[in-house]
């Protein structure tokens, strides 16, 4: 049963990085509910925490592959990296103290109203050679510390998040604003991980598996995401789509857990 559970999880690992890729988000909305519902993770709080972890390395993988295609702007990422994790060891530790299904439930919930804003705004382009200066740090910060938060409370690696945090606190183009998002994906990833893992809810071979199987989808996704980037909107179109059906799929789980 362990060595299925293993192979589960590297299959899963390449869904969540391929994602990563692609969109720079999914890591752990995918990778919570892959955990729970695929691999037979019985914790929801311990599915949180390896999914953490599982997920920070992933995309540390996908921002090395956007950075070679040069997507990625390091200042504005690494401002709102360092803002958003003062906001996720906070969010995180409020979570832990959460029932593990009401979490995934209000997670689907917050995951409904992202996509709809991202596909409200599929056509805008943005602007190319945005730069973070004294100007916009602020603003920048606080998109930083509230993506942060809810990234550390729902144990999510924060891309859904952190893509339109970065859109709209900056006005960088879609592709690019994926490529950057990374750098808060990753760190947010291994402070919520570290969070968990002080609390013994990481299970460490199950996320080794995950990440070895996440190298492989992410090398990939970021190709992919590259090409998409060509075609105005389908981009922020298929990021939508992809929230949409994945929210709709745990709040059907979650619904029975809660309700059933």
């Amino acid at each position: 049963m362990e060595h299925l559970q293993y192979i589960l999880s590297a299959l899963s690992g390449i869904l969540v990085g391929f994602s990563l890729g692609l969109v720079g988000g999914g890591g752990s909305i995918l990778a919570v509910p892959l955990m729970v519902y695929v691999v037979g993770v019985k914790s929801p709080h311990v599915a949180i925490g390896t999914s953490a972890l599982a997920v920070a390395a992933n995309a540390l993988a996908g921002l090395a592959s956007h950075a070679r295609a040069h997507n990625v702007n390091w200042r504005c990422g690494g401002a709102y990296a360092l803002a958003g994790v003062l906001g996720a060891f906070a969010g995180s530790s409020a979570g832990k103290a959460f029932d593990g299904q009401k979490l995934l439930f209000l997670f689907a919930l917050l995951m409904v109203v992202v996509g709809a804003l991202m596909f409200r705004q599929r056509g805008d382009a943005g602007v190319e050679g945005v730069v973070c200066n004294r100007d916009n740090f602020p603003k920048v910060g606080a998109f930083g510390f509230g993506t942060g938060a809810l990234s550390g409370f729902f144990g999510i690696g924060g891309g859904f998040l952190i893509v339109p945090g970065l859109v709209r606190s900056t006005s960088m183009p879609v592709y690019r604003a994926i490529g950057t998002s990374l750098v808060a994906v990753s760190a947010f990833g291994l402070t919520t991980a570290f969070n968990y893992a002080a609390s013994g809810l990481v299970d460490w071979p199950v996320a080794a598996s995950f990440i070895s199987g996440g190298v492989i989808g992410s090398i990939a996704g970021t190709a992919a995401s590259t090409r998409l980037a060509a075609h105005k909107g389908m981009l922020s179109t298929v990021f939508a789509g992809m929230i949409m059906l994945v929210a709709a799929y745990t709040i059907y789980r979650s619904w029975g857990a809660l309700f059933g």
